[in-house]
């Protein structure tokens, strides 16, 4: 475990047992209402670990590097900027994928251009965002915002 995670932990178990002496009825209430949470959220947790293998079943890790890792990166990163552009999952779908992508051998500013155009860029949400605040205003929104994500990208690619 490294110290990052260690020092959640300490931190949990402080704020934890300094709740459970101001008021261990609310406490106990509260931890057995996330419990309750938790059953909730335990499909969509093994469907997401599901999609994750059935991914990297189909798409073997080398072909991850090959493609994302080793090749031109500008092209992959664009190309993965625009997967992300049409794609719809929940980023903490995301999140484990993008793991499981770096796991594979992807480089970062690929990966980082996917990620962020998922969760900032929306395609498949354009007709409501269209509907809702009108045609100038969410194309401007999602151009800006393709364009910050592979700025973003490129400033990981240098700094990690």
């Amino acid at each position: 475990m490294d110290i990052f995670t260690s020092i959640f932990w300490i931190a949990t178990l402080i704020w934890f047992v300094a709740s459970m002496v101001r008021d261990r009825k609310k406490t106990l209430n509260a931890v057995k209402m996330s419990g309750g949470m938790m059953k909730g959220m335990a499909s969509e947790i093994i469907a997401i670990l599901f999609l994750i293998g059935l991914i990297l079943t189909f798409i073997p890790p080398n072909t991850i590097k090959s493609f994302m890792g080793e090749s031109n990166i500008l092209i992959a990163t664009i190309i993965f900027a625009f997967i992300g552009c049409i794609t719809l999952i929940p980023a903490f779908v995301a999140f484990p994928l993008v793991g499981s992508l770096m796991d594979s051998g992807a480089n970062i500013v690929p990966v980082v251009a996917f990620l962020t155009t998922l969760t900032m860029v929306g395609i498949v949400t354009f007709p409501l965002e269209k509907k809702e605040f009108g045609i100038k205003f969410t194309l401007l929104r999602n151009s800006l915002s393709f364009i910050f994500a592979i700025v973003i990208a490129v400033i990981m690619g240098v700094i990690i």
